[in-house]
C-alpha cells in the first residue's frame, strides 16, 4: 500500500486480500506503520486521492471495509501494511432512513454512502453531539469498530419528527427510540424554549 507512486489507487485495491463474505477483520491486524498517504476524506463524506476526489463507488466501497480507527487517528489496514490518511469529521454519511415498527417497536435503519444499513440500537448507538458556538447538534450513528456516519441535516430533521420524550436518570430528555433503546438529544425543557 506505502508505494503509492508507482500504481497510484488501482495499486493499493490490488493489495488488499479479497474476502469471500463480510468484512475483513481489521481489527485483528496489527501491520507496521507504512506512513501517511495523501488521501482524505472530507465532511461530505467525499474520498480524495492526491487532492482528486475518487469518483469510482466500488473503489471507495473497498477501501471504506478496512478503515481502522486507533484514537483519534484513521488508517487503511491489510495484514502487512497500515497507512494513515485523513479524515475531517467522521468517515460515513447516513444518507438514508427507513423507519419501522416489529413486535418491539420502532425501529431506525439508515443507509451510509458506502451503502452499509445499520439499524440504530444495541451496538450501533445514536449520538448527538453540541456543536460549539451554534448550539445546534450534529448527530451521528455507530457503524462499526469505533467508526461513526455522521447523520445529514435532512435526516435529523427527520428523526426529529419521530422523537418523544422521557425521563433519564431524573430529567425530561427528548429522543428517539429505535431497537428498544432511546437515544437522548437534549432536555425536553431546552427544547420547548425554541418551539
Amino acid at each position: 500500500m506505502a508505494k503509492t507512486g508507482q500504481g497510484g489507487l488501482e495499486a493499493i485495491a490490488a493489495s488488499l486480500p479479497r474476502e469471500k463474505r463480510g468484512l475483513p477483520p481489521v481489527e485483528r491486524w496489527n501491520p507496521p506503520f507504512c506512513g501517511d498517504i495523501d488521501m482524505k476524506i472530507a465532511g461530505d463524506g467525499t474520498w480524495f486521492y492526491q487532492k482528486t476526489p475518487i469518483g469510482r463507488p466500488a473503489l471507495v466501497r473497498l477501501f471504506s471495509t478496512i478503515l481502522k480507527r486507533e484514537g483519534d487517528k484513521y488508517f487503511l489496514v491489510t495484514p502487512v501494511e497500515k497507512v494513515g490518511l485523513d479524515v475531517e469529521d467522521s468517515p460515513f454519511l447516513a444518507v438514508e432512513l427507513k423507519a419501522a415498527r416489529d413486535e418491539r417497536g420502532p425501529v431506525l435503519a439508515f443507509r451510509t454512502n458506502v451503502d452499509d444499513w445499520v439499524e440504530a440500537g444495541p451496538g450501533h448507538a445514536l449520538k448527538f453531539v453540541a456543536e460549539p458556538g451554534t448550539g445546534g447538534l450534529k448527530p451521528y450513528l455507530h457503524v462499526r469498530r469505533d467508526l461513526w456516519a455522521k447523520v445529514t441535516r435532512a435526516l435529523f430533521y427527520d428523526l426529529v419528527e419521530l422523537g418523544e420524550e422521557r425521563d433519564v436518570g431524573g430529567k425530561r430528555m427528548f429522543g428517539v427510540v429505535s431497537r428498544g433503546e432511546f437515544f437522548p438529544m437534549a432536555e425536553a425543557s431546552a427544547l420547548r424554549e425554541f418551539a
